[in-house]
């Protein structure tokens, strides 16, 4: 038998959109408060320099925000978009003789300006918030998880880099600790927890962006944001 045929990609990049977007965003908004919350609360972040405390975040409140959005049991309904398919637009731009549109951005790559999540995109996160589910993770597991994710001494501009790798170390110790005294025979749990991180960050952030908060507060400037969360008294 020859070869069997290949998959067509193209499913995974069609347009995608929440089913109601203002109550996904509203729900997802309500998380991030209570996830920065929760990392103010941890009293090793409040000695962190501020600067430090914002790099930490910036690069981690997507991960942080979809840990949370997988606790608070938040279920994603998408319905496919009506914006044109890279072909529909190409044969446009061609019968009315312009220029075909520049393909979109390959994955992991920076995107400008709106961006509409793909069917495969939003299937990463639906995947990683159907894992946690499997998992039934618990509100200490979800802890020590976000623990990890928070404190990543590999960021550049750190300067407390040996500090935050500890703390990491300690989160991951405590996670395992945990699993043990609660889940004894079940020695596979702590690797299973760790592919959930694994599939935290293969989820690209603009995306986390443009689906929840682009719906509503139009364009999204996450750093600004974040800034103003922070630095608020939750």
């Amino acid at each position: 038998a020859g070869p069997a045929p290949r998959g067509c990609p193209c499913g995974s990049r069609r347009r995608v959109a929440l089913r109601s977007p203002q109550v996904a965003g509203k729900a997802a908004s309500a998380v991030l408060v209570k996830t920065l919350r929760f990392v103010q609360n941890v009293p090793c972040f409040q000695e962190l320099p501020l600067e430090e405390q914002l790099l930490l975040v910036r690069s981690c409140w997507a991960p942080l925000l979809l840990l949370g959005l997988a606790q608070e049991r938040v279920h994603l309904e998408t319905v496919e978009s009506a914006e044109p398919s890279m072909l529909q637009r190409i044969l446009t731009a061609r019968q009315h003789g312009e220029r075909p549109p520049a393909p979109a951005p390959a994955a992991g790559r920076p995107h400008h300006g709106p961006h509409l999540p793909s069917a495969g995109e939003i299937q990463a996160i639906k995947g990683f918030l159907a894992k946690c589910w499997s998992l039934d993770i618990s509100t200490k597991e979800y802890a020590y998880l976000k623990g990890t994710v928070l404190f990543n001494p590999d960021l550049p501009g750190l300067q407390c880099t040996q500090y935050i790798e500890g703390l990491q170390r300690e989160a991951q110790q405590a996670l395992n600790e945990h699993i043990r005294l609660i889940h004894r025979g079940d020695e596979a749990r702590f690797a299973k927890l760790n592919v959930v991180l694994s599939l935290l960050r293969s989820i690209n952030a603009n995306v986390v962006a443009e689906l929840f908060f682009r719906p509503i507060i139009g364009a999204v400037n996450m750093d600004d944001m974040l800034l103003e969360m922070l630095c608020a008294k939750l």
